[in-house]
């Protein structure tokens, strides 16, 4: 079945969907947005006011969960009553492990932007000129300048609360107000800003609204942090919340979910895509939808799965694929490795709410300096965490009674101090995807493997990672200090990337400065496939304001086009 045409085509509804359908809609652009999964419209949260006591075990996983989401529940939290329903079922969407990769993801409108941990960093130039100055990967086609009135357009929609610092390496946000800390946190910025020059802690920089702001249809964080559950205020910025409703107000917006899309048309003649192949999740009915232009905004991992089934005589081993780099370079953020320690005093203070964020130590390694270089690795890392008091009655397992049961639940526990690091992982052209043929889904599609693993460089990033956690809870005079690493393999920190990276050459990259496949300039990829390298910021907000950029360019060449 062939459909009317369409100026612009969406693949996807996440962070980076979302975006791309706001944009192209509000500049005219009638646009078809089609979702994979189920539709999930704002407020559709199932689980978003229950307390433990509403839900199943409490909260906790099921032998039936576990069974079906063996995968999805390595994360630890991914799979509990609270969330298991954004996550897919393994068996029904399996894919394979050369080596172990933990693949989190949830089919259905808004995708992760309903679950993502919505801490938001800028990049600056020492990322995008990373590669080119230690030899890794191939050197970014953009430079933060290029970018950084797209950081502002983006996030005076978003809302990011946080604390400006005036670094060069984390350039700062247009911030609402900054969430408080609490006491420990206050005082290990104190012994930090006392003990070093090169570092220091900051709430962190978070996508939800505080203090006052004009954002149609969303009001301000109300300290639940139940935010995986989906938030019906839409205080966190999400694509259900703020860009879809924002597309759909223009009456530009055609979205239709459960609409597997599997291959972008070439044509050899036209020398540029001319729609998609789109297979209905619940019938199996096989649709071609047409537009001028494509937006590939399915995610890292799925867009590059589409760009390699995406054959033609031009493009034999899948759409732009002349580099051969496609499926290649995936990254991740590897995280896992901190450490832990108890703090003495404040007995006789507490805090109000249950804040959805924590602080963050910006990178202090290989800053471009002699006095931050390191000799054992490149790249750097920074530290989330959090210090706060917990051990209150009331979140033990078993059931109390009687009266030192009474006297328990009047008394909070101890207060703790604990550091965890996000490092960097390098663009190695062997950790890579595959479409295995031999292996099909329930659509008759290839299924995924995976071939990735930290190498060298990370490995030896954690020893310091640990080390340096240690050391600065130590010289803030904490006690009881424990370090910790636990390997997780990589996908862990949902933060895959450069699977169809950007770069200057078609001959090691698939995508230009403008997120255009080569050779098809009417394809954009804007999600986390097009990452050249990765930083050790997450990376949600650098895809908004490179979708954005995308966007705008792609209406400006639409209409001079049509003119």
């Amino acid at each position: 079945m062939i459909n009317d045409h369409y100026d612009a085509i969406v693949i996807g509804t996440g962070i980076s969907g979302g975006w791309a359908a706001k944009e192209l809609c509000e500049n005219g652009l009638k646009t078809l947005v089609l979702e994979r999964g189920r539709m999930v419209k704002h407020g559709d949260y199932p689980t978003m006011h229950d307390d433990a006591w509403d839900l199943e075990l409490r909260g906790g996983t099921t032998a039936e969960d576990k069974k079906r989401q063996e995968k999805q529940a390595r994360t630890g939290y991914t799979t509990s009553a609270e969330s298991k329903h954004w996550f897919v079922d393994d068996i029904k969407h399996p894919y394979n492990e050369t080596k172990r990769f933990d693949w989190m993801r949830g089919y259905h409108v808004g995708g992760r932007s309903l679950t993502w941990g919505r801490q938001s960093y800028r990049l600056s130039d020492l990322d995008f000129t990373a590669n080119i100055k230690d030899g890794h990967g191939v050197d970014w086609p953009i430079r933060y300048n290029d970018l950084a009135p797209w950081y502002d357009y983006v996030e005076k929609h978003v809302g990011i609360s946080g604390e400006a610092l005036g670094l060069s390496h984390l350039p700062d946000s247009i911030f609402t107000p900054p969430m408080e800390l609490t006491c420990v946190e206050t005082e290990f910025k104190a012994k930090l800003a006392s003990n070093y020059d090169d570092r220091l802690l900051t709430i962190g920089r978070v996508a939800h609204l505080t203090g006052d702001h004009t954002h149609k249809g969303r009001s301000n964080c109300q300290y639940r942090n139940r935010c995986i559950r989906g938030c019906p205020y839409g205080a966190y910025f999400s694509s259900n919340a703020s860009t879809l409703p924002a597309a759909e107000d223009t009456g530009n917006m055609t979205l239709r979910p459960n609409s597997i899309v599997h291959e972008i048309i070439y044509d050899d003649q036209l020398k540029k895509a001319t729609g998609v192949k789109v297979i209905d999740a619940e019938t199996k009915e096989t649709f071609i939808f047409n537009a001028d232009i494509i937006f590939c905004c399915a995610s890292a991992i799925p867009s590059a799965s589409i760009l390699m089934q995406s054959k033609s005589e031009r493009f034999p081993n899948g759409l732009g694929n002349d580099s051969g780099e496609l499926g290649h370079n995936i990254m991740d953020h590897h995280l896992g490795a901190g450490a832990n320690a108890r703090v003495e005093g404040y007995e006789d203070q507490y805090y109000t709410g249950r804040r959805p964020n924590g602080v963050y130590i910006p990178r202090f390694r290989n800053l471009g300096d002699k006095a931050t270089e390191r000799k054992d690795f490149v790249r750097g890392y920074g530290y989330q965490g959090g210090g706060g008091r917990g051990g209150l009655a009331e979140h033990v397992a078993e059931i109390g009674y009687g009266e030192k049961f009474k006297e328990a639940i009047l008394n909070p526990g101890e207060w703790t101090m604990g550091i965890m690091g996000f490092g960097e992982c390098l663009p190695y052209h062997t950790n890579k995807m595959t479409l295995d043929y031999d292996k099909l889904d329930d659509w008759g599609l290839p299924t995924i493997t995976f071939d990735a693993e930290w190498k060298e460089n990370e490995l030896a990033m954690r020893e310091d990672i640990k080390q340096q956690a240690a050391e600065m809870l130590e010289k803030a005079g904490f006690k009881d200090i424990t370090t910790y690493d636990v390997r997780h393999a990589p996908g862990i920190g949902i933060h895959e990337m450069g699977t169809a990276r950007m770069g200057r050459d078609p001959k090691t990259s698939v995508l230009n400065g403008n997120n255009q496949v080569h050779g098809v300039p009417n394809v954009y990829v804007t999600d986390g496939a097009c990452m050249t390298s990765a930083g050790c910021q997450n990376p949600s907000l650098t895809y908004m304001a490179l979708t954005a950029r995308a966007a705008h360019h792609a209406i400006e060449q639409f209409k001079s086009n049509k003119a």
